[in-house]
Order: C-alpha cells, then structure tokens, then sequence
C-alpha cells in the first residue's frame, strides 16, 4: 500500500481557485495511477478526477470537466488536483486515492489506498 497525504484545502469564494496537493510515499509512485474524489455532507463519496501512470491520459466528472485539472509529478511523488471557477456545490472533503496498477479507473473499488481528505468549503 502507499500512505497518502492530502493538502491545500480551505475557503474560497465562488469563481475563485484553490489547488490541492497529495503527497505519496510507501511504493512506487511513478507506477501506480492515481484519483480525487469527494464527499459533500449528507451525500456519498463520488468521483472527481483520475490520472493514470504517466500522466498522459485523464477522465473527469462531468460535474467539473473544464473546471478541474488533475496533473502529477513522478519525481515529487505526488498529485494535484487544479479547481478554477469553484461554485458553492463543489464544497466537500477531498480525498485522494491510489491504485495498486498503471491503468486509470474511476470507481472507488479499484482504489486501494486513501487520504485522510482536506476540507474545501466555497462560500456564495
């Protein structure tokens, strides 16, 4: 497994941007595809955004397709997850997730490792 840190959450006024950042460590990173995911209050965990090992081929949640930018860093061991012109619906716990193979996937059972989450709140 690998250990996931998330970071870069806070408050924002809607239209603003904030970019989240998680921090891998405990495997090799560079081989595994990786993911962000949400969860508002009063709502389930859903799918924001995956990336699949080296970086070229990405999917999105229609919810936020335009919006968000998923990107990594293989030297750095880690994830980003760019949010530009956030409205008050994206507000959630962030949560990033890895997966233990290259290929890129979106739902939450083919990802075996997770963050504690980072708190994203956008005010109106």
């Amino acid at each position: 497994q690998v250990q996931l840190v998330e970071s870069g959450g806070g408050l924002v006024q809607a239209g603003g941007s904030l970019r989240l950042s998680c921090a891998a460590s405990g495997r090799t990173f560079s081989g595994i595809a990786m993911g962000w995911f949400r969860q508002a209050p009063g709502k389930e965990r859903e799918f924001v955004a995956a990336i699949n090992w080296r970086g070229y081929i990405t999917y999105y949640a229609d919810s936020v397709k335009g919006r968000f930018t998923i990107s990594r860093d293989n030297a750095k061991n880690t994830v980003y997850l760019q949010m530009n012109s956030l409205k008050p619906e994206d507000t959630a716990v962030y949560y990033c997730a890895a997966r233990d193979v290259a290929t890129i996937a979106t739902a939450q059972g083919a990802f075996g490792s997770w963050g504690q989450g980072t708190q994203v709140t956008v005010s109106s």
